[in-house]
């Protein structure tokens, strides 16, 4: 499946993390830093195969902007 960045974080490695993706099915991926175990066992209703990461909000807020931009 191919992945078009939507929006990455201009304070991270140029070639680092902490990004939003559009999945060409519609759904998106974030691509952020691993949790810890005691942080990922605070997850609630996990479904085989999901998993977390973190990611600044400012990340989230901006990629949803760009998102709404390019949507009729």
């Amino acid at each position: 499946m191919h992945l078009h960045k939507i929006c990455k974080d201009p304070e991270s490695n140029p070639t680092g993390c902490q990004s939003v993706y559009l999945a060409e099915n519609g759904m998106m991926a974030v691509q952020g830093l691993e949790m810890d175990p005691e942080t990922f066992a605070n997850m609630e209703n996990l479904l085989p195969g999901e998993s977390g990461v973190l990611i600044k909000p400012e990340i989230l807020v901006e990629a949803a902007r760009l998102y709404q931009e390019k949507t009729p």
